[in-house]
């Protein structure tokens, strides 16, 4: 090889052809250059990283308690430019650095377990972001790059809410749009439908600012129009939920009342003594039939109460089933009693149950909740973590799980009862309403994340369950926030937190299903994969660009 051959070798590595650089001038030229480009990078990439934080939080005030759904389109945008022409690498730094503010101003409300749960599990859900950006700069090089996108966003959901341990589908983009212009969509193709078109919509406004930008740069005319058309059918998708129809015909009406016992503290530790909570929902239970009695209130068809309104097993204390029994005579309608129930075969299990409880004969029919929450109602690989984690111990029991739907005769009503976190999950409540609910309750008891926007957020959910499948839906609150949502997602009764009291409202019993009931989970798998198949094209159409340059190079 010729020594010019060395020289342009040696010279690609940095160093002189025959051995290290020296120590002068000629010797330091490289190395002050590579300081400058180091420091100008990390300059461009700390711009980068700050914006995509903001936008991240941003993200969290689109979500109750604060609700402010448009920033929930400006943050996609923000996303979708800043991982715009990036490397797959880029991208998901971006991610992260989105993901992670998002998911801490989100799940703040886990303070009151430890700020190490919500640091922690802020990381673990940041890490499904950080695989979208990549997705995301890996697409934006394709035509249609908007659309992609939403896919993916799409496909971000699909796995979040499903992984690891039966995922954790808190902060989807739908969950923040319960009371816009995208919440009739859900009627058509629930939850991800919602998801993809405030996707779309935020990536068609994130198009918009592109073209804008090269309109500033001397793009011209063309820039101009692109900017209109894109802007245009963000504004098209935005205002379609508009013009789909909700349904909220009755079939035929059913009168409840909803008990909110209250508790005596909010935190970990709402519990207070044996039978306090139980004592509350049967005195306040008692007082709406002396209202009944005295024509003060109108008599119920049925009466529902929340999550672990019950604190001790009916089963096995006999105090706890006679207090029941005696609160039940007294209104004279069946109750939907929340309770834990000792597991009969298997020591140290638990289920956590919606019980009917008939005025003439007793308890009958139940739900156990389907979907426990790891680390909260029960704790995987318990042997090994609690010698870690010592706060495990606080959970003593694991809850086990049920294995049917929560469909249940409570007096005239067909109901479909769903437990607290469950009420976040599609296939749950699809199941629910496809074996024959009329109605939906979400018997909850939130006491532990009082005054912290959990129970919001959570009722935020009902309010698109009841457009999405068409149901007048019950929430029945330990604590707070009880409150009845009509089929279009309006809160039409609502009892605050920490208060004791009852609703009491006819709600409207439905047969009829909604698209989005029929057509199931089919629209997000349809989006999620056309997602990945995005992804799959971006890789291959990458390389084959990389071909085309070594080869004309040569």
């Amino acid at each position: 090889m010729s020594s010019g051959s060395d020289t342009t070798a040696a010279s690609a590595r940095g160093t002189a052809p025959d051995g290290p650089a020296p120590s002068g001038p000629a010797g330091t030229d490289a190395r002050p250059g590579r300081a400058r480009r180091l420091v100008a990078l990390a300059r461009r990439e700390a711009l980068r990283t700050a914006l995509a934080v903001v936008a991240g939080l941003a993200l969290g005030l689109a979500f109750p308690p604060y609700g402010l759904w448009p920033l929930s389109l400006l943050a996609v945008a923000a996303l979708a430019v800043l991982t715009r022409g990036r490397r797959a690498r880029q991208g998901a730094w971006t991610g992260f650095a989105f993901g992670l503010p998002f998911f801490l101003l989100l799940l703040k409300w886990l303070h009151v377990v430890g700020w190490d749960a919500v640091v922690g599990l802020s990381v673990a859900e940041s890490l499904f972001v950080v695989v979208l950006g990549a997705g995301l700069a890996l697409t934006s090089r394709l035509p249609g790059w908007p659309l992609w996108g939403a896919c993916l966003w799409v496909a971000q959901e699909w796995a979040r809410d499903r992984l690891p341990f039966g995922g954790f589908p808190w902060g989807r983009l739908a969950f923040a749009n319960t009371g816009s212009p995208f919440t009739p969509l859900a009627a058509l193709g629930g939850a991800p439908l919602v998801t993809f078109a405030v996707a779309l919509a935020g990536a068609l406004l994130a198009a918009c600012a592109v073209a804008l930008w090269g309109l500033r740069r001397g793009g011209g005319p063309r820039s101009a129009v692109r900017a209109l058309e894109a802007f245009g059918l963000a504004a098209a998708v935005t205002l379609a939920g508009l013009a789909v129809p909700v349904p909220t015909k009755a079939d035929d009406t059913v009168r409840i009342a909803v008990v909110q016992g209250n508790v005596q503290k909010p935190g970990m530790d709402f519990l207070g003594r044996p039978m306090q909570i139980l004592d509350n929902h049967a005195t306040a239970t008692e007082k709406l039939a002396d209202d009944v009695r005295h024509h003060r209130a109108p008599k119920p068809d049925l009466v529902i109460w929340p999550e672990n309104s019950s604190d001790l097993d009916p089963f096995q204390y006999p105090q706890a089933y006679d207090r029941i029994d005696e609160a039940v005579k007294a209104i004279g309608v069946p109750v939907l009693v929340g309770a834990l129930v000792d597991h009969p075969t298997k020591p140290g299990y638990v289920f956590n149950e919606g019980i009917v409880w008939d005025p003439k004969t007793g308890p009958g029919a139940s739900y156990t909740k389907q979907h426990p929450v790891p680390f909260g109602e029960y704790v995987p690989f318990r042997e090994q973590l609690s010698k870690i984690i010592t706060r495990f111990k606080r959970v003593p029991r694991d809850f086990y799980p049920g294995d049917h739907t929560g469909l249940l005769k409570v007096g005239p009503a067909k109901l479909g009862d769903v437990i607290c976190f469950e009420v976040a999950y599609d296939e749950i409540v699809h199941d629910t309403v496809r074996s024959g609910a009329r109605a939906l309750v979400i018997q909850t008891n939130n006491a532990t994340y009082g005054r912290t926007g959990q129970p919001e957020q959570q009722l935020a959910m009902s309010k698109l369950r009841a457009v999405e499948h068409g149901r007048a839906v019950v929430t029945a609150a330990t604590s707070g926030i009880s409150a009845v949502v009509a089929p279009d997602g309006t809160v039409t009764h609502q009892i605050p937190e920490f208060t004791q009291g009852v609703v009491s409202a006819r709600i409207p019993l439905r047969d009829e299903t909604t698209l989005a009931d029929r057509v199931g989970a089919a629209p997000e798998w349809l989006l999620a994969i056309v997602g990945l198949l995005s992804c799959g094209a971006a890789v291959i159409a990458g390389r084959r660009r990389r071909t085309k340059d070594e080869k004309g190079q040569q």
